[in-house]
């Protein structure tokens, strides 16, 4: 049996906490450009998962689009930003659909 020491506990950070201090509070342009990098990650993972899934590699999905697999790696490591027209062209020629929810 693990036996916690509660003062020890108290003085854990949370998430947010650290991201507050990392980069700044909820709201400010640090933390905005930290989110926005954050989502831009994600999607682009997403989009290398399912290349891999269906056992494309970079070079066959750049030949889908018109694009370098340079372009794809640079992409997916988050390197370079992806654009929302770039980010449906790929999700198109990987066969994806996606719907906008507003509200």
């Amino acid at each position: 049996m693990i036996k916690l020491d509660e003062n020890k506990l108290a003085q854990l950070k949370t998430g947010s906490q650290h991201l507050d201090e990392k980069y700044g509070p909820v709201g400010s342009p640090s933390r905005k450009e930290f989110q926005a990098k954050a989502e831009a990650w994600y999607y682009a993972e997403l989009l290398r998962d399912e290349r891999k899934r269906q056992k494309l590699t970079q070079q066959q999905l750049g030949e889908r689009i018109g694009k370098k697999r340079e372009y794809i790696s640079s992409l997916e490591q988050g390197k370079t930003d992806m654009q929302l027209s770039t980010f449906m062209l790929i999700a198109n020629a990987l066969g994806l659909k996606f719907s906008l929810v507003v509200g």
